[in-house]
């Protein structure tokens, strides 16, 4: 974690997608070829058997009433990031129902962390825009439509640097009445610190609904160092560095059983996670490589 450029570790076998038209093992593309795609919707899952249908039922439907339009086209990219149910089983039974390679599991052999599991998943994407959405189907698919809208506004093509980000501060109001003194404590402890160390001018950062370009992706996810959950901190604090155009959009969002994060000492490893990305950053032990500038 003390290198200047993170080292991107991929095993072999986390190179290939199997490909159920041809019964055999495919190599993923690579984020520096040109795209084939106009979208391509990265879904980072760990242990994710029980709520990945769902997701993926609104998912696929909400992309391919989408694709009757002429100039959309998509792929999504399912990443097991190391898990131990049956979360590449449902990815792939779903893939082999879809058209076109339209469905693509990426198994990771090992848990990364949920950065880490983006970030290998934009890594093998084709579309000229990248969208992560987390597993939970937390954020409704359809608000994508606000993101798309929002980042063709910030930039003339896949080419340009520009990030639309979905935002759940809108509903902070509600949501802080229904949460504890304590996890109110920690939420904004954890705020102040975003504030202090990375961040600033972005109410959520944590919402797992981001959309990107290609040229933006391609140099944050090759820069990026945190695999943890406070990689989407380090992702804004590359793109306000490299003074890449920014738009929080307003989504509908639900709270779904079954969170990954345990309270008090996810917060604690986000903490963390903060100030060393201030400090590590600060004092040029992770550097941001100049072919990026």
């Amino acid at each position: 974690m003390t290198k200047p450029y993170p080292i991107i570790k991929r095993h072999k076998e986390e190179k290939y997608f199997f490909n159920s038209e041809s019964d055999s093992l495919e190599e993923f593309p690579s984020i520096e070829d040109e795209p084939t795609l106009f979208l391509s919707v990265i879904i980072p899952a760990y242990n994710e058997e029980e709520r990945l249908p769902k997701m993926l039922d609104e998912c696929l439907e909400f992309l391919e009433e989408k694709s009757k339009k002429s100039y959309f086209t998509f792929e999504v990219i399912i990443v097991s990031d190391g898990s131990t149910d049956k979360t590449v089983n449902v990815g792939l039974e779903y893939a082999k129902k879809s058209s076109s390679k339209q469905i693509r599991v990426l198994e990771l052999k090992e848990n990364r962390g949920k950065g880490g599991a983006v970030r290998l998943g934009m890594l093998s994407s084709r579309g000229k825009f990248l969208l992560f959405a987390d597993a939970d189907g937390a954020t409704k698919f359809s608000e994508y439509n606000k993101l798309e809208d929002q980042i063709t506004r910030l930039v003339a093509n896949w080419k340009e640097c520009g990030i639309a980000i979905g935002s759940r501060a809108h509903l902070e109001k509600e949501a802080s009445a229904q949460r504890s003194i304590f996890r109110q404590l920690l939420m904004h402890g954890f705020h102040f610190l975003v504030w202090l160390f990375a961040v600033r001018g972005i109410r959520d950062t944590q919402c797992g609904f981001k959309l990107l370009t290609r040229a933006a992706a391609r140099k944050i996810f090759n820069i990026m160092h945190v695999e943890k959950w406070a990689f989407d901190v380090e992702l804004l604090y590359i793109a306000q560095y490299l003074k890449m155009p920014i738009k929080e959009i307003a989504v509908c969002w639900t709270e779904i059983e079954g969170s990954k994060i345990v309270p008090f000492w996810s917060w604690l490893q986000m903490g963390i996670d903060l100030f060393l990305i201030w400090f590590r950053y600060l004092i040029g032990a992770w550097k941001i490589n100049d072919m990026y500038l």
